[in-house]
Protein backbone atom coordinates (compact mmCIF):
# COMPACT_ATOMS: atom_id res chain seq x y z
CA UNK A 1 0.00 0.00 0.00
CA UNK A 2 1.30 3.43 -0.76
CA UNK A 3 0.10 6.91 1.31
CA UNK A 4 -2.19 9.06 -0.25
CA UNK A 5 -1.19 11.91 -1.78
CA UNK A 6 -0.89 14.78 1.47
CA UNK A 7 -1.25 12.35 4.40
CA UNK A 8 0.91 13.22 7.84
CA UNK A 9 4.59 11.46 8.65
CA UNK A 10 3.31 7.92 10.20
CA UNK A 11 3.79 8.77 14.07
CA UNK A 12 3.25 5.52 15.32
CA UNK A 13 3.27 2.00 13.74
CA UNK A 14 1.16 -0.90 15.35
CA UNK A 15 1.91 -4.41 15.17
CA UNK A 16 0.03 -7.48 15.18
CA UNK A 17 2.78 -10.11 16.66
CA UNK A 18 1.55 -13.41 15.61
CA UNK A 19 3.06 -14.42 12.05
CA UNK A 20 3.61 -10.69 12.22
CA UNK A 21 6.57 -10.17 14.28
CA UNK A 22 7.49 -13.10 15.07
CA UNK A 23 8.25 -16.69 13.14
CA UNK A 24 4.54 -18.33 14.94
CA UNK A 25 1.89 -18.37 17.30
CA UNK A 26 2.80 -18.02 21.06
CA UNK A 27 -0.60 -19.92 22.72
CA UNK A 28 0.11 -22.82 20.63
CA UNK A 29 3.00 -23.17 22.46
CA UNK A 30 5.73 -22.10 20.28
CA UNK A 31 8.71 -20.28 20.91
CA UNK A 32 8.60 -17.74 17.96
CA UNK A 33 11.87 -15.45 17.04
CA UNK A 34 11.61 -12.41 15.65
CA UNK A 35 11.81 -12.00 11.90
CA UNK A 36 15.29 -10.46 11.04
CA UNK A 37 13.46 -7.66 8.71
CA UNK A 38 10.91 -6.97 11.60
CA UNK A 39 13.80 -6.14 14.19
CA UNK A 40 15.72 -4.23 11.78
CA UNK A 41 12.63 -2.01 10.76
CA UNK A 42 11.99 -1.87 14.63
CA UNK A 43 14.98 -0.24 15.15
CA UNK A 44 15.29 2.16 12.36
CA UNK A 45 11.95 3.58 12.47
CA UNK A 46 12.75 3.96 16.66
CA UNK A 47 15.90 6.10 15.14
CA UNK A 48 13.38 7.97 13.45
CA UNK A 49 10.90 8.75 15.85
CA UNK A 50 8.31 6.96 14.67
CA UNK A 51 7.16 4.90 17.72
CA UNK A 52 5.61 1.30 18.06
CA UNK A 53 2.36 -0.36 19.37
CA UNK A 54 1.18 -4.04 19.17
CA UNK A 55 -2.29 -5.49 18.56
CA UNK A 56 -2.55 -8.84 18.88
CA UNK A 57 -4.76 -11.73 19.20
CA UNK A 58 -4.18 -13.88 22.12
CA UNK A 59 -3.63 -13.48 26.14
CA UNK A 60 -2.44 -10.20 26.93
CA UNK A 61 -0.28 -11.60 29.70
CA UNK A 62 1.43 -14.51 27.62
CA UNK A 63 1.64 -11.95 24.68
CA UNK A 64 3.69 -9.74 27.43
CA UNK A 65 6.06 -12.23 28.44
CA UNK A 66 6.81 -13.22 25.59
CA UNK A 67 7.88 -10.07 24.25
CA UNK A 68 9.94 -9.57 27.49
CA UNK A 69 11.84 -12.21 27.11
CA UNK A 70 12.68 -11.37 23.56
CA UNK A 71 13.94 -8.13 25.02
CA UNK A 72 11.48 -6.79 22.43
CA UNK A 73 8.90 -4.91 25.27
CA UNK A 74 10.58 -2.19 25.16
CA UNK A 75 10.29 -1.13 21.91
CA UNK A 76 6.55 -0.71 22.35
CA UNK A 77 4.74 1.96 24.05
CA UNK A 78 1.38 0.45 24.34
CA UNK A 79 0.52 -3.30 23.99
CA UNK A 80 -3.20 -4.07 23.00
CA UNK A 81 -3.40 -8.18 23.65
CA UNK A 82 -7.22 -9.86 23.06
CA UNK A 83 -9.97 -11.20 21.09
CA UNK A 84 -11.80 -8.42 19.95
CA UNK A 85 -11.53 -6.23 16.89
CA UNK A 86 -7.99 -4.76 16.08
CA UNK A 87 -9.65 -1.69 14.98
CA UNK A 88 -10.66 -1.11 18.46
CA UNK A 89 -7.17 -2.20 20.43
CA UNK A 90 -5.89 0.81 17.21
CA UNK A 91 -8.07 3.58 18.70
CA UNK A 92 -7.53 2.69 22.15
CA UNK A 93 -3.71 2.49 21.22
CA UNK A 94 -4.03 5.83 19.55
CA UNK A 95 -5.90 7.68 22.72
CA UNK A 96 -3.49 6.62 24.70
CA UNK A 97 -0.73 8.34 22.63
CA UNK A 98 -2.66 11.21 22.12
CA UNK A 99 -2.47 10.97 18.23
CA UNK A 100 -4.37 11.36 15.43
CA UNK A 101 -5.86 8.21 13.82
CA UNK A 102 -4.46 9.61 10.67
CA UNK A 103 -1.05 9.39 11.88
CA UNK A 104 -1.00 5.66 12.42
CA UNK A 105 -0.22 2.94 10.50
CA UNK A 106 -0.92 -0.94 11.00
CA UNK A 107 0.91 -4.37 9.96
CA UNK A 108 -0.53 -7.59 9.65
CA UNK A 109 -0.27 -10.91 8.03
CA UNK A 110 -3.74 -11.33 8.03
CA UNK A 111 -6.07 -9.73 5.25
CA UNK A 112 -9.10 -10.08 6.99
CA UNK A 113 -7.73 -8.33 10.23
CA UNK A 114 -6.22 -5.47 7.58
CA UNK A 115 -9.67 -4.89 5.89
CA UNK A 116 -12.09 -4.96 9.31
CA UNK A 117 -9.17 -2.17 10.21
CA UNK A 118 -9.42 -0.09 6.95
CA UNK A 119 -13.03 -0.42 6.99
CA UNK A 120 -13.54 0.84 10.58
CA UNK A 121 -10.39 3.38 10.60
CA UNK A 122 -10.42 4.48 6.45
CA UNK A 123 -7.80 7.16 7.49
CA UNK A 124 -5.41 4.43 8.93
CA UNK A 125 -2.97 2.90 6.68
CA UNK A 126 -2.74 -0.41 6.41
CA UNK A 127 -0.01 -3.02 5.27
CA UNK A 128 0.70 -6.54 4.58
CA UNK A 129 3.02 -8.28 6.92
CA UNK A 130 5.37 -9.08 4.00
CA UNK A 131 6.06 -5.66 3.25
CA UNK A 132 7.79 -4.96 6.96
CA UNK A 133 11.47 -4.82 5.68
CA UNK A 134 10.54 -2.51 2.62
CA UNK A 135 8.33 -0.20 5.66
CA UNK A 136 11.56 1.98 6.35
CA UNK A 137 11.56 3.30 2.61
CA UNK A 138 7.85 4.06 1.95
CA UNK A 139 7.90 8.04 1.79
CA UNK A 140 5.07 8.13 4.98
CA UNK A 141 7.80 6.71 7.18
CA UNK A 142 10.42 9.26 6.32
CA UNK A 143 9.94 12.11 8.54
CA UNK A 144 11.52 15.60 7.21
CA UNK A 145 13.89 15.73 10.20
CA UNK A 146 15.70 12.91 12.28
CA UNK A 147 16.38 14.74 15.61
CA UNK A 148 17.68 14.25 18.99
CA UNK A 149 14.44 14.65 20.48
CA UNK A 150 12.90 12.15 17.55
CA UNK A 151 15.26 9.77 18.71
CA UNK A 152 14.85 9.76 22.59
CA UNK A 153 10.81 9.99 21.52
CA UNK A 154 10.44 6.25 22.62
CA UNK A 155 11.32 7.06 26.18
CA UNK A 156 9.95 10.58 26.78
CA UNK A 157 6.33 8.28 25.57
CA UNK A 158 7.00 5.60 27.87
CA UNK A 159 7.41 8.15 30.80
CA UNK A 160 4.21 9.98 30.31
CA UNK A 161 2.60 6.18 30.68
CA UNK A 162 4.31 6.26 34.34
CA UNK A 163 2.77 9.86 34.76
CA UNK A 164 -0.75 7.93 33.53
CA UNK A 165 -0.89 5.36 35.79
CA UNK A 166 0.16 7.24 38.71
CA UNK A 167 -2.65 9.80 38.04
CA UNK A 168 -4.97 6.40 37.72
CA UNK A 169 -3.66 5.58 41.71
CA UNK A 170 -4.35 9.29 42.13
CA UNK A 171 -7.18 9.70 44.69
CA UNK A 172 -7.14 13.27 45.61
CA UNK A 173 -8.49 14.55 42.24
CA UNK A 174 -7.08 16.08 38.40
CA UNK A 175 -6.12 19.43 39.83
CA UNK A 176 -4.38 18.11 42.86
CA UNK A 177 -2.73 15.58 40.51
CA UNK A 178 -1.47 18.34 38.50
CA UNK A 179 -0.39 20.33 41.60
CA UNK A 180 1.91 17.47 42.69
CA UNK A 181 4.06 16.77 38.85
CA UNK A 182 5.68 19.96 39.75
CA UNK A 183 5.58 21.16 36.62
CA UNK A 184 8.44 23.89 35.10
CA UNK A 185 8.02 25.16 31.89
CA UNK A 186 10.83 27.17 30.52
CA UNK A 187 10.08 29.80 27.43
CA UNK A 188 13.63 30.69 25.52
CA UNK A 189 14.23 32.22 22.54
CA UNK A 190 15.11 29.57 19.70
CA UNK A 191 18.88 29.08 19.09
CA UNK A 192 20.67 26.92 16.08
CA UNK A 193 20.54 23.56 17.91
CA UNK A 194 16.95 24.25 18.05
CA UNK A 195 15.81 24.84 14.85
CA UNK A 196 15.35 21.27 13.58
CA UNK A 197 13.30 20.37 16.17
CA UNK A 198 11.28 23.55 15.96
CA UNK A 199 10.93 22.79 11.94
CA UNK A 200 9.55 19.34 13.07
CA UNK A 201 6.74 20.68 15.01
CA UNK A 202 5.14 22.71 12.41
CA UNK A 203 5.24 19.19 10.61
CA UNK A 204 4.01 17.18 12.96
CA UNK A 205 1.61 18.91 15.33
CA UNK A 206 -2.07 19.54 13.87
CA UNK A 207 -4.43 19.56 17.17
CA UNK A 208 -3.13 22.27 18.80
CA UNK A 209 -1.93 24.32 16.17
CA UNK A 210 -3.15 27.80 15.94
CA UNK A 211 -2.61 28.57 11.84
CA UNK A 212 -1.01 25.47 10.70
CA UNK A 213 2.02 27.42 9.06
CA UNK A 214 4.91 25.26 8.67
CA UNK A 215 8.64 26.62 8.62
CA UNK A 216 11.46 25.47 7.36
CA UNK A 217 15.06 25.92 9.09
CA UNK A 218 15.85 28.39 7.03
CA UNK A 219 12.57 30.78 7.50
CA UNK A 220 13.35 29.96 11.16
CA UNK A 221 16.68 31.05 10.99
CA UNK A 222 15.96 34.05 9.57
CA UNK A 223 12.85 35.05 11.48
CA UNK A 224 14.44 34.25 14.90
CA UNK A 225 17.51 36.78 13.86
CA UNK A 226 15.35 39.61 12.72
CA UNK A 227 14.69 42.36 15.50
CA UNK A 228 10.82 42.64 14.15
CA UNK A 229 9.88 38.42 15.10
CA UNK A 230 10.09 36.40 18.21
CA UNK A 231 11.02 32.73 17.95
CA UNK A 232 10.24 31.77 21.30
CA UNK A 233 10.33 27.68 22.57
CA UNK A 234 9.12 25.94 25.22
CA UNK A 235 10.25 22.81 27.14
CA UNK A 236 8.26 20.62 29.80
CA UNK A 237 9.68 19.10 32.99
CA UNK A 238 8.39 17.13 36.28
CA UNK A 239 9.31 15.10 38.64
CA UNK A 240 9.13 12.09 36.35
CA UNK A 241 11.26 13.62 33.92
CA UNK A 242 11.69 15.72 31.01
CA UNK A 243 9.40 16.29 28.21
CA UNK A 244 11.87 17.87 25.77
CA UNK A 245 10.44 20.47 23.71
CA UNK A 246 6.93 20.70 23.33
CA UNK A 247 6.21 24.15 21.81
CA UNK A 248 6.66 27.15 19.86
CA UNK A 249 5.66 30.46 19.04
CA UNK A 250 6.56 32.80 16.27
CA UNK A 251 5.72 36.20 16.92
CA UNK A 252 5.94 39.51 14.82
CA UNK A 253 5.97 43.03 16.26
CA UNK A 254 4.41 45.23 14.57
CA UNK A 255 3.87 48.70 15.10
CA UNK A 256 2.47 48.67 19.09
CA UNK A 257 1.04 45.26 18.55
CA UNK A 258 2.71 41.45 19.61
CA UNK A 259 1.16 39.58 16.66
CA UNK A 260 1.31 35.50 17.47
CA UNK A 261 1.25 34.35 13.76
CA UNK A 262 1.78 30.46 15.25
CA UNK A 263 1.55 28.67 18.33
CA UNK A 264 1.93 25.18 18.75
CA UNK A 265 1.93 22.69 21.19
CA UNK A 266 2.90 19.20 21.57
CA UNK A 267 0.01 16.72 22.11
CA UNK A 268 1.59 14.91 24.28
CA UNK A 269 1.09 17.37 26.52
CA UNK A 270 -2.34 18.85 25.89
CA UNK A 271 -3.56 17.08 29.13
CA UNK A 272 -1.20 19.45 31.28
CA UNK A 273 -2.45 22.72 30.53
CA UNK A 274 0.41 23.88 28.67
CA UNK A 275 -1.02 25.54 25.87
CA UNK A 276 -2.86 27.80 28.76
CA UNK A 277 0.43 27.71 30.36
CA UNK A 278 2.24 29.08 27.38
CA UNK A 279 -0.28 31.33 26.30
CA UNK A 280 -0.49 33.19 29.17
CA UNK A 281 2.99 33.52 29.32
CA UNK A 282 3.46 35.01 25.88
CA UNK A 283 0.37 37.70 26.77
CA UNK A 284 2.20 39.09 29.77
CA UNK A 285 5.18 39.31 27.85
CA UNK A 286 3.60 41.46 25.60
CA UNK A 287 2.00 43.64 27.77
CA UNK A 288 5.21 43.82 30.18
CA UNK A 289 6.75 45.40 27.05
CA UNK A 290 3.94 48.18 25.84
CA UNK A 291 1.98 45.92 22.92
CA UNK A 292 -0.65 44.91 22.67
CA UNK A 293 -1.38 40.94 22.36
CA UNK A 294 -2.42 39.93 18.95
CA UNK A 295 -2.89 36.68 17.53
CA UNK A 296 -3.65 35.53 14.18
CA UNK A 297 -5.85 32.18 14.15
CA UNK A 298 -7.12 29.57 10.82
CA UNK A 299 -9.70 27.00 12.12
CA UNK A 300 -9.17 23.85 10.99
CA UNK A 301 -11.38 20.43 11.45
CA UNK A 302 -8.79 19.43 14.50
CA UNK A 303 -7.77 22.65 16.26
CA UNK A 304 -11.04 23.79 17.92
CA UNK A 305 -9.96 23.19 21.40
CA UNK A 306 -7.18 25.21 20.31
CA UNK A 307 -9.67 27.97 19.57
CA UNK A 308 -11.15 27.67 23.20
CA UNK A 309 -8.13 27.62 24.89
CA UNK A 310 -7.06 30.87 23.52
CA UNK A 311 -10.30 32.23 24.75
CA UNK A 312 -10.32 31.60 28.23
CA UNK A 313 -6.18 33.07 28.12
CA UNK A 314 -7.80 36.49 27.07
CA UNK A 315 -8.35 36.54 23.71
CA UNK A 316 -11.44 37.93 22.03
CA UNK A 317 -12.49 37.70 18.04
CA UNK A 318 -12.23 40.97 17.13
CA UNK A 319 -12.51 40.54 13.04
CA UNK A 320 -11.17 38.60 9.99
CA UNK A 321 -8.70 39.20 7.65
CA UNK A 322 -8.26 37.20 4.10
CA UNK A 323 -8.14 33.41 5.43
CA UNK A 324 -7.68 34.44 9.55
CA UNK A 325 -9.51 34.83 12.44
CA UNK A 326 -8.14 38.09 14.34
CA UNK A 327 -7.87 37.35 18.36
CA UNK A 328 -6.77 40.62 20.34
CA UNK A 329 -6.31 40.85 24.14
CA UNK A 330 -7.72 43.95 25.35
CA UNK A 331 -4.89 45.38 27.85
CA UNK A 332 -7.41 47.39 30.04
CA UNK A 333 -9.51 44.34 30.75
CA UNK A 334 -8.43 42.13 33.63
CA UNK A 335 -6.87 38.89 32.72
CA UNK A 336 -8.42 35.59 33.02
CA UNK A 337 -5.98 33.68 36.05
CA UNK A 338 -3.09 31.90 34.87
CA UNK A 339 -2.43 28.22 35.30
CA UNK A 340 -1.37 27.97 39.38
CA UNK A 341 0.10 24.36 39.04
CA UNK A 342 2.88 25.00 36.42
CA UNK A 343 6.50 27.52 37.42
CA UNK A 344 7.27 29.30 34.05
CA UNK A 345 11.31 30.27 33.40
CA UNK A 346 11.69 32.44 30.82
CA UNK A 347 11.69 36.38 32.37
CA UNK A 348 7.77 36.79 32.69
CA UNK A 349 6.08 34.67 34.95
Amino acid sequence: MTAAAGAPTVKCLVWDLDDTLWDGVVLEGDDPVPFRPALETLAELDRRGILHAAAGRGEHLVSQLHLTQRRLADWFCATEVGWGAKSAAVRRIAKALNIGLDTIAFVDNDPVERAEVASELPMVRCYAAAEVGQLPEYQEFQPEHITAEATGRRRLYRAEWQRQKAEEEFTEGRQAFLDSLDLVMEVRPATEEDLSRASELTVRTHQLNSTGLTYDIDELRRLSSAPDHQVLLATLRDRFGDYGIIGLAVTALVGRDSVLRLMLMSCRVASRGAGSVLLHHLIQQALAAGRRPVAHFIPTEVNRNLLVTMCFAGYETTGTDEDHLVLTVDPERPLPKAPGHTRVLGGVA
